[in-house]
């Protein structure tokens, strides 16, 4: 199947986030979410956080960003990669198609 990227770059459409990575699960597709500038307050949501958890689903976020957002990111799971932009760039690499909110 394809891999589907979503780059957050907003905190106005998290339940657009939450149903394109399940819709795109849902067929087989692999996802991958980056999270920057506003979009890392969305990561203070559980349902964000939970996405971590599913199989074929990665998550990563711009350290950078969070701690402008004030957004605390040592609760976070482990498998959530606190990165910078090159985990942005390695994820609209691998994508097939790139989705932006």
């Amino acid at each position: 199947m394809g891999r589907l990227g979503i780059l957050v770059n907003s905190d106005r459409h998290g339940q657009h986030v939450l149903g394109l990575a399940q819709a795109a699960r849902s067929l087989g597709h692999e996802v991958s979410i980056f999270f920057m500038d506003a979009g890392t307050r969305l990561l203070r949501d559980a349902n964000f956080v939970q996405l971590a958890e599913v199989e074929g689903v990665r998550l990563s976020l711009c350290q950078h960003s969070a701690a402008h957002h004030e957004v605390e990111t040592e609760g976070l799971p482990p498998s959530i990669v606190r990165g910078s932009q090159l985990n942005n760039a390695m994820m609209q690499h691998a994508a097939d198609r790139v989705v932006v909110l």
